[in-house]
């Protein structure tokens, strides 16, 4: 038991790094399943080109995507923002801020799966042997059948066979390109977190009390949701079934909890953990947490907008 409440520590306190080790082993896995039993190349001069990038590209596009899709900030940003005419929506700077963020991490599956692929080859050697530009370069100084025998490489069906072992000089650039992506990935992604902590306007030890404090709001406010909503349940129900009037039920209006469900700004002056802890904090009831002066979005504080209901682990 103690050994299975240390694991699940574990997964609590990295689930986020843990989260995206996952997606990035299974798309590496998803890639190499495709290559090895979907994808075969045509070996064809008007098709090698398309064909190779379509499943070179077309997947990681599905992937950036999805990586939008199952973001909880963009469904905080977009949910109900159609209704909210004149309400922040992301609007600026701010949102253009938001967008970016988002992007950044939608995109480290589309760049896992087109950095595996082209470790492997498979889809270059296609696409690259079907590009007129390519073969103009490659077939020089070779045989003069070379940019007609160049598409059928692929497949080992070239007569020539110095035209053939051009094969092994589409791989080398191929994985030379894979491993330029994923050194450029990892510095670009190095300077991205040092810049943003170096920016933080807390302390280290404070950002770690910040996502304790995230994870505990996130429990209690499911279980008292759940809590709230089941009472409502029952007594409607019982009034339904009874003839009678249901009995006065608190519940927050749309306008509070289109409050507490914005995107977290962060101001010196008022420095509050969520927008929930803004809300309850508010000096004026009638007035909108959503956009104060001095209001700004910080990179490394954008965990606050991943934390929902359905999103903190165990519940």
């Amino acid at each position: 038991m103690e050994k299975f409440q240390a694991v699940l520590d574990l997964h609590l306190k990295h689930h986020s790094a843990l989260g995206y080790g996952l997606v990035t082993l299974l798309t590496a896995g998803g890639e190499r399943i495709f290559s090895a039993v979907v994808f075969q190349c045509p070996c064809s001069a008007a098709w090698n080109l398309p064909y190779g990038l379509v499943f070179l590209l077309v997947p990681a596009l599905a992937l950036f995507l999805l990586g939008y899709v199952l973001s909880a900030r963009t469904w905080r940003l977009i949910t109900g923002c159609g209704c909210r005419a004149r309400a922040s929506c992301g609007s600026g700077l701010r949102g253009s801020l938001v967008c970016a963020q988002l992007s950044a991490a939608a995109a480290l599956a589309p760049l896992t799966w087109v950095a595996v692929a082209l470790l492997g080859g498979a889809f270059y050697e296609c696409a690259a042997s079907g590009s007129a530009v390519l073969a103009q370069r490659l077939c020089l100084h070779r045989d003069h059948n070379c940019a007609a025998e160049l598409p059928l490489v692929p497949c080992h069906q070239a007569k020539a066979s110095d035209v053939q072992d051009l094969l092994k000089d589409l791989k080398a650039q191929s994985q030379v390109l894979g491993w330029i992506l994923i050194a450029a990935v990892i510095i670009i992604l190095l300077i991205f977190t040092c810049v943003s902590r170096c920016l933080s306007p807390v302390s280290f030890l404070q950002l770690k009390f910040w996502k304790i404090y995230l994870e505990k709001e996130q429990q209690i406010l499911k279980s008292k949701a759940t809590e709230h909503a089941t009472e409502l349940a029952k007594e409607n129900v019982k009034c339904f079934f009874e003839g009678s009037h249901p009995k006065e039920c608190n519940t927050p209006s749309v306008k509070e909890w289109q409050q507490i469900s914005s995107l977290y700004t962060f101001n010196q002056k008022d420095q509050y953990y969520s927008m929930l802890h803004k809300y309850v904090n508010r000096k004026e009831k009638t007035h909108s947490i959503r956009s104060t002066e001095g209001d700004t979005v910080i990179p490394v504080l954008g965990f606050v907008d991943s934390s929902g209901i359905n999103s903190t682990p165990g519940l």
